[in-house]
């Protein structure tokens, strides 16, 4: 009974751990290079906040697509030929859209560490 309590305390912290890392092959940027990034017209810019959250503020050039959609829109709205840069309020949701994008085939996916809370 005992090693059944390490395996489930073993099991969950390599979800937890699964969650945290980042997806390899999604390159990770702060707020301040992305401020050098919003000139570049080969890249594409993407919001996963809800609707709300984006119509309360949000950053010129980048489109809403929330997360809970990403997968529908995705491969009608973006293009796989192009870099996607994601943003969200923190930068969860966006590591977990930057997953999805990946398992979609898109190749050239960037995450902006820290979101929306760290943009100034």
């Amino acid at each position: 009974m005992e090693y059944l309590n390490y395996i489930i305390i073993g099991l969950f912290l390599l979800f937890i751990i699964k969650r945290i890392i980042p997806v390899k092959g999604v390159r990770q940027i702060s707020t301040t290079d992305l401020k050098n990034e919003l000139k570049d017209k080969n890249k594409q810019f993407v919001d996963v906040r809800t609707p709300g959250e984006f119509k309360g503020n949000n950053i010129k050039g980048f489109k809403n697509l929330p997360l809970q959609q990403l997968a529908q829109k995705a491969e009608k709205e973006l293009s796989k030929d192009k870099e996607v840069v994601v943003i969200c309020q923190s930068g969860m949701r966006s590591q977990n859209a930057t997953k999805i994008l990946k398992k979609l085939g898109f190749t050239n996916v960037t995450n902006v560490k820290g979101g929306m809370s760290a943009w100034r």
